[in-house]
């Protein structure tokens, strides 16, 4: 049976560099949203980003999210494992793709990048040096105010 398989972390935490070993290790199919932003949209997230600018990005990345949904339900019904490397920051969110893979009749996984506000600003300064492929900039007070908005998952989330 394909199983579908959320990454949920913060920038910075990790998801991506381990759904790319899940990747391998499942002979999955990851998606990764901020590597489709990158290439369709480019880098619209800078440093002293206005309001303005953010919907139009969160936008796009909705936009972005719910197309790689589709292609990722056809792909489970296929019998592929799917790796959503997203974030899904609060539990509505797992709860409906939980809800979402149930009704495919698939397996479903939740794989938690957990990492201190130390680690977090530390990997998102680095990375912000470096800007590698498929990544943001993350502005640190953004990063900041997000970890306000974050749930991470409880323990039945991750048993189940």
């Amino acid at each position: 049976m394909a199983t579908l398989h959320l990454m949920v972390g913060l920038p910075g935490s990790g998801k991506t560099t381990l759904a790319r070993k899940l990747e391998v290790d499942y002979g999955a199919l990851r998606l990764t949203v901020d590597e489709w932003h990158v290439r369709l949209f480019g880098m619209d997230v800078e440093e002293h980003i206005d309001d303005g600018d953010l919907a139009t990005h969160n936008a796009r990345h909705a936009a972005i999210e719910a197309l790689l949904w589709e292609t990722a339900s056809r792909v489970l019904v296929l019998g592929v494992d799917v790796i959503l490397d997203f974030g899904f920051w609060t539990r509505r969110e797992r709860d409906e793709l939980r809800a979402k893979a149930r009704d495919l009749g698939v397996g479903f996984t939740i794989h938690f990048a957990d990492a201190t506000e130390g680690q977090l600003l530390e990997r998102i300064r680095a990375r912000n040096g470096q800007l590698p492929s498929g990544t943001f900039h993350i502005p640190e007070a953004r990063l900041k105010d997000w970890m306000g908005l974050f749930e991470a998952p409880s323990p039945d989330e991750l048993t189940e």
